[in-house]
């Protein structure tokens, strides 16, 4: 029986992190989609890095399957994404979802507190 630690290690093992300093100029040059994968209210309570694509982690799944009707078309297999959540774990969960459903380009840049002391640009 897995336990939560054993799907962080698999999701950690699969799903590169960054420091959130590093995806700083890809932020300011556009390059990249972002998204956050906390609930509503957790981004109410803090905001989210500007421009940032909200979907909750379990929710993940039908927004990056082209054959649901919740499909997200920002969500493309080969863009750069760049995950945030409260402090890593849930981003890196759900990034591991995107690699296990052939996106190729996943990063997890931690929590947003971590963006917030990079100095990335905020949104409510």
């Amino acid at each position: 029986m897995k336990t939560a630690k054993d799907f962080l290690d698999d999701a950690n093992g699969v799903v590169t992190r960054i420091p959130a300093e590093q995806a700083l100029p890809a932020h300011a040059a556009g390059e990249a989609l972002f998204v956050d994968v906390r609930d509503s209210a957790a981004i109410a309570k803090t905001g989210t890095i500007a421009g940032a694509t909200r979907i909750p982690r379990g929710f993940i799944e039908f927004a990056a399957d082209p054959e649901t009707q919740y499909y997200n078309p920002v969500l493309q297999k080969d863009a750069a994404i760049y995950l945030v959540c409260g402090a890593g774990g849930q981003a890196a969960l759900a990034g591991k979802t995107l690699k296990d459903m052939g996106y190729s380009n996943v990063t997890n840049i931690g929590g947003i507190g971590d963006w917030q002391a990079a100095g990335g640009a905020m949104e409510d």
